[in-house]
């Protein structure tokens, strides 16, 4: 049995949080702009949905880096620079990449400092964002909408929302595992068969539990509004395990001393800031602005910052360009 400061570390983490299952593209009846192309040689499309096959981690190639406060005239940055902020979406209960501070109540964590970043090649001020809580569910509507400028919320890159939005180059690589009990013996997702696995219902992370070979039943899919309902049905006992991208679990596991992450990863996810498709100028500035941290350590920074008690901080991605 888990303890219950445990527990009301889940119920504190889940206060708040709006209810949402992940998004699921292409958006019906949306029209606007060219859909992605299907380009020989790439990797067939993700999630067996109707896109075209595409290369999801090829974004557009960068133009040159404008000096912050001079945006080039007609260009979305500089209709973001007039407003006076950049609208960054993303969550608030992802730890160590965008959760609430319970002492200071700011959002904060590495997909953060990614938009913080763009406000400050855009305004030469990081401060210069607002940051719009958005549920799993209004990644892409939120930017096709236009509610929010750019979303950066461990947001996997893949063929069917490169219908829907822009992606910027890959900034992380992140890939699906399992949390489980710290009493478990269980040492990869496929050693719990007939056991209860939970995630975000219409999430790409849910509908790959339906794939696992495991032994000698079937896993049993369990679907909750957001991870930190998983996250109270695991230390309630009502869930056997949690599975998603690793770098969720990892911030899981930092707030649970009874769980465990284990196994390899069974996906690949690799992470993109998602923008207007109307706007290709702006991804190509942004992939600008990640070209550039990318080369002189400030993503390494960010990095170790975030995340670098968990491991030594990688290389970055390698970017890769239409």
């Amino acid at each position: 049995m888990r303890t219950v400061a445990a527990a009301a570390t889940a119920v504190l983490l889940a206060i708040g949080l709006a209810g949402c299952s992940a998004d699921s593209s292409p958006l019906p009846g949306f029209t606007t702009g060219p859909r992605v192309e299907a380009l020989p040689g790439n990797a067939p499309a993700q999630g067996g949905g109707s896109a075209p096959a595409c290369n999801p981690r090829a974004s557009l190639r960068p133009a040159g880096l404008p000096q912050p406060g001079k945006m080039p005239a007609g260009s979305y940055m500089a209709d973001i620079q007039k407003r006076g902020r950049l609208i960054l979406g993303t969550s608030q209960d992802t730890l160590l990449f965008s959760s609430r501070n319970p002492l200071t109540g700011q959002i904060e964590g590495f997909d953060v400092d990614m938009g913080r970043q763009i406000a400050a090649a855009i305004f030469g001020d990081p401060s210069k964002i607002q940051i719009k809580v958005i549920g799993y569910d209004q990644r892409v509507s939120s930017v096709v909408n236009g509610d929010v400028d750019i979303v950066a919320d461990t947001m996997t890159a893949n063929c069917e929302r490169w219908q829907d939005v822009n992606f910027s180059s890959i900034y992380y690589e992140a890939g699906q595992k399992v949390l489980v009990s710290t009493s478990s013996a269980a040492k990869k997702i496929e050693d719990l068969g007939g056991k209860r696995v939970c995630s975000v219902q219409g999430s790409t992370s849910y509908d790959n539990i339906a794939t696992v070979k495991a032994q000698p039943r079937p896993l049993v899919p369990v679907g909750r509004a957001a991870f930190g309902d998983c996250l109270v049905a695991f230390q309630r006992n009502q869930v056997d395990a949690i599975t998603t991208d690793d770098t969720i679990l990892a911030g899981m596991a930092a707030q649970d001393p009874y769980a465990k992450v284990i196994g390899d990863r069974f996906t690949e996810e690799p992470y993109g800031m998602a923008m207007p498709r109307q706007h290709p100028e702006f991804t190509r500035f942004v992939n600008a602005v990640l070209a550039k941290n990318r080369a002189d350590g400030t993503w390494k920074a960010t990095y170790e910052k975030w995340l670098g008690d968990i491991r030594p901080a990688p290389a970055p991605p390698v970017a890769q360009y239409r």
